[in-house]
């Protein structure tokens, strides 16, 4: 039914779709065709005409690992595939806060960076009792650019959204929770039941009052977006050139 590589599966529970990012061996990092496939299936789920809510999780331990490590070293050395990746990730926070149907993110594991970014453009998260949220930008040298700065504080205060995003400190399952990054914490092996359930119970619902109240709400986002994040992905296209990008490359490609 839908055209997807194989890091990501998307499979029908009735009128609900489950969107599963498998990569699971770089803990679903944002490798460049998981990224393409994430940034293009909100508009084919969206001429599904059968759809009526979406559960995304991750495959493995992780939900996202965010950016994945050769991408961020090619990113260093090669302008133009930096300028891509920035314009991808804007591209995606666009097409997931314009999609009509309600997401619930299932955060099976560590949601760190991007995958923060995505678990928290999502309508409604929940996440496994054991793991974390992060983003963790700022710690390796990057601007906060692709969408916590737009968004988290709407979500959960400008006070609250620097100590985080200034720090990159983990932020536990029942912590987010209580500063509103995520609507309820589950134990782990209830996280998809519950997740399911939740979707299929709004997939009941008189669908055009769903999804037009779904859009309404996400004006705010959107036009947060709008002013914030032009400015953010320029700050963190910028950050390359800085020393510290650099000492954090090397690190890497030691590594690597």
């Amino acid at each position: 039914m839908y055209d997807v590589p194989e890091c990501l599966i998307v499979e029908a529970d009735g009128p609900v779709r489950i969107i599963t990012m498998n990569n699971p061996d770089m803990r679903n990092a944002f490798i460049d065709p998981l990224h393409a496939a994430m940034r293009d299936i909100w508009y084919q789920i969206a001429r599904d005409g059968d759809a009526r809510a979406v559960v995304l999780t991750g495959a493995g331990s992780a939900f996202c690992a965010g950016g994945n490590v050769p991408g961020f070293i090619r990113d260093y050395s090669d302008t133009e595939h930096r300028r891509q990746s920035l314009r991808d990730a804007q591209r995606l926070v666009d097409e997931m806060l314009r999609f009509h149907l309600p997401v619930i993110a299932a955060v099976n594991g560590p949601a760190v960076g991007l995958g923060a970014s995505v678990a928290l453009t999502c309508d409604i998260v929940l996440i496994a009792e054991s793991t974390y949220l992060a983003d963790t930008h700022v710690n390796i040298g990057l601007t906060a650019g692709d969408g916590g700065a737009a968004t988290w504080p709407l979500l959960i205060g400008m006070l609250r959204a620097k100590e985080y995003l200034l720090t990159g400190e983990r932020i536990p399952a029942a912590r987010a929770v209580e500063i509103g990054l995520a609507n309820r914490a589950v134990a782990d092996e209830q996280l998809m039941p519950e997740a399911l359930a939740l979707a299929h119970k709004i997939a009941e619902l008189p669908p055009q009052a769903v999804q037009e109240t779904k859009r309404a709400l996400n004006v705010h986002l959107q036009q947060a977006v709008a002013s914030v994040l032009p400015f953010a992905l320029a700050a963190e296209s910028e950050s390359f050139t800085t020393p510290e990008i650099k000492a954090t490359i090397d690190r890497f490609s030691e590594k690597q």
